[in-house]
């Protein structure tokens, strides 16, 4: 009985986690694979999204200085001030529905907290780390 609880558990959390992918998600993880990424990590990209860089403007940041510590809430663009609705989709069913809206992100972000392009390995990183949100 005890072990039936436990899969029980298990599979809820496995099934809660996977319901955040979407077909835009699924596409672009495809699409990072066809360009050599594998592996998806979200250990990697909770790491990758807390490591502090020095960003395009030169200033020391990392995805969190916009979009905050807690991902479930808003977030304050650095330099315009601008409120940037919250990344988890737990909280936000239409953050990771339109991959052409994610790539468009992913550049603009990438340069500006890393001066340069996401690869593929990091982007599916990422992804995997804000769909578990």
């Amino acid at each position: 009985m005890k072990l039936q609880k436990i899969v029980m558990t298990a599979c809820m959390l496995l099934a809660t986690s996977a319901a955040m992918a979407t077909p835009a998600t699924d596409g672009l993880f495809s699409r990072y694979k066809a360009q050599g990424a594998a592996g998806f990590d979200a250990a990697r990209g909770d790491k990758a999204w807390h490591k502090e860089t020095q960003g395009e403007d030169g200033q020391t940041m990392s995805c969190s200085t916009c979009h905050g510590k807690d991902l479930g809430k808003e977030g304050k663009h650095h330099k315009t001030g601008k409120v940037i609705a919250p990344m988890a989709p737990s909280v936000n069913k239409d953050r990771f529905t339109d991959a052409k809206k994610i790539e468009k992100w992913f550049k603009r972000n990438c340069n500006d907290v890393l001066a340069r392009e996401c690869t593929a390995q990091e982007k599916g990183d990422y992804l995997k780390f804000l769909l578990d949100k």
